[in-house]
Formats: structure tokens, C-alpha cells, sequence
């Protein structure tokens, strides 16, 4: 499976974003997704994920209640909706994909556990 990410830009503190993760092939309801982000001199950190079945989702604690993961398998793709945004949220956004079987109602929070890799988006939130 191919990823696209999209949707990132400049925004203001407490401004919002919607990130688009588009996927390529026709089995994209049997992937679980996963948003990853990596600040300036930082580490690659989890975001948030959902299950290939949309029934579970997680999210970092940074990020939680702010943060809203959904996916549109009709359309082969998951965003990302980012609300209360702050300067601390700036970063480049990665969405990442798992197979895992369309039934699945695991959300895999782990680097490792992700095989396949989007290019990633720019968020910069200003204060």
C-alpha cells in the first residue's frame, strides 16, 4: 500500500487542521493507520491510530480530547483533525499503515509495528 499524507500548514495557537492520509489499492479496509509525528531534534512520536475496522482508536496522552482520528474506507482514507493547536503540536505529521485483516480492532501505537510510510506534512502552529 502506497500513503499520501496531506493537509498540513501554518496555523495559529488554538487555530485547527485536518490532515488526509490517502491511500493507494483496494484492500485499505484490512490496514490499520497510524499518525506519527517528529518535531525539530526530536524523536519519531505516536499521535494517535485507529483499526483497520474503525471500531478502536488511540491517542497520545498529549494529544487526547484535542486530537480526533476517523477513517472513510470508501474513500481509502484516514484523517487526522487537529483542534486547540499549540506551538508544541509543530511537527512533521506521518501517517503509517499495518495490514491487519478487515475485522481487526487493534490500534497499533508502536514505531515498529508499521510497514508502510507516507511522506509526511508540515504543521507549524505559531503562538
Amino acid at each position: 500500500v502506497q500513503l499520501q499524507a496531506s493537509g498540513g500548514g501554518l496555523v495559529q495557537a488554538g487555530g485547527s487542521l485536518r490532515l488526509s492520509c490517502a491511500a493507494s489499492g483496494r484492500t485499505f479496509n484490512r490496514y490499520a493507520v497510524g499518525w506519527f509525528r517528529q518535531a525539530p531534534g526530536k524523536e519519531r512520536e505516536f499521535a494517535a491510530a485507529i483499526s483497520s475496522s474503525g471500531s478502536s482508536t488511540a491517542y497520545a496522552d498529549s494529544v487526547k480530547g484535542r486530537f480526533t482520528i476517523s477513517r472513510d474506507n470508501a474513500k481509502n482514507t484516514v484523517y487526522l483533525q487537529m483542534n486547540s493547536l499549540k506551538p508544541e503540536d509543530t511537527a512533521v505529521y506521518y501517517c503509517a499503515a499495518e495490514y491487519a485483516g478487515s475485522s481487526s480492532s487493534v490500534a497499533y501505537t508502536l514505531i515498529y509495528e508499521y510497514d508502510y510510510w507516507g511522506q509526511g506534512t508540515q504543521v507549524t502552529v505559531s503562538s
